[in-house]
């Protein structure tokens, strides 16, 4: 049952597992005395013959706070496959009245969450997935990728807005609740005021919002140099009919005349030197062909 116990949990396990199974105090304090268990905290040891493995890091972090402990933000988002690297800090929510020291390594979180916010995967306690995404996108190290991946391939809009209000007042909520509405409805909006935003900020002039060309108004217009700029929200392209139309739309813009970039939000947030670059380039004269969506 040991060797099972850690096959299972990445080399991990604590004293009352370990009990569990059969084991005295005893036999675990000669293990730990021989070396071949690894004391990671009180309570809590890993089988030093194997590989310490992010996984085991993060599940020994988790645990040397309780059974109430839970990996949250970009660990949660790692455990959960969203994210490819786990992160050098491990995020752990525990409940508002524990009294656990804090330990290098480990960032602590003091708030009781819903039980509908805490899953199980591999023996782990967890943040769920809607509330993973919510939180590990407004993380140092998550961003809008995360969260536009996460609406394109795991989860609706509609379970990620339940659990950002479900949870209103934590850490990095008013950020949470900005990726979001660029996501809704009103997404290209958000994306365009923060276009203007950025052309403002960097001293580009000679545009219009909302400009007419061939039967559609564009977002925003360099109407001397016709240059026409799109933009688009988070997982706007999850909706096939959306896509179309604007290639429609796209291709009408082209064809009067009008060179076309279109930007993304992760564009605007991550890469907002190289928008302006493009920009910069296309209203001097200088072609830059049709920018398409980079998928």
């Amino acid at each position: 049952m040991i060797e099972d116990l850690l096959g299972r949990h990445d080399g991990v396990i604590t004293g009352i597992q370990a009990r569990g199974a059969g084991l005295s105090q005893d036999a675990i304090e000669r293990r730990v005395r021989s070396g071949s268990w690894r004391r990671c905290s009180r309570g809590v040891f890993f089988a030093d013959d194997r590989p310490f493995t992010d996984a085991a890091r993060i599940r020994a972090a988790a645990w040397a706070h309780g059974d109430r402990a839970t990996t949250s933000g970009l660990a949660a988002a790692w455990w959960l496959d969203l994210t490819r690297f786990a992160p050098d800090q491990v995020e752990v929510t525990v409940p508002r009245a524990s009294n656990h020291p804090r330990r290098p390594g480990v960032r602590l979180r003091r708030r009781d969450l819903d039980p509908t916010d805490v899953s199980e995967r591999n023996g782990l306690r967890v943040t769920a997935l809607p509330l993973t995404v919510v939180e590990a996108a407004v993380r140092r190290g998550g961003g809008p990728k995360l969260m536009d991946a996460a609406l394109q391939r795991h989860v609706e809009l509609r379970t990620l807005w339940t659990a950002h209000l479900r949870n209103k007042g934590r850490h990095g909520s008013p950020a949470a609740r900005r990726l979001l509405q660029a996501a809704s409805d009103g997404a290209r909006s958000e994306a365009e005021r923060l276009l203007v935003s950025l052309m403002k900020q960097a001293g580009v002039t000679g545009w219009k919002t909302n400009y007419p060309v061939a039967g559609y108004e564009v977002d925003v217009a360099f109407a001397r140099s016709r240059v026409a700029i799109e933009v688009d929200g988070l997982a706007f392209h999850s909706d096939a009919d959306t896509f179309q139309r604007d290639r429609i739309r796209q291709n009408a813009i082209a064809l009067a005349g009008w060179q076309v970039l279109r930007f993304t939000w992760i564009d605007l947030t991550e890469y907002p030197d190289r928008v302006l670059a493009e920009i910069r380039r296309a209203t001097s004269g200088l072609r830059v062909g049709t920018r398409a969506h980079r998928g």
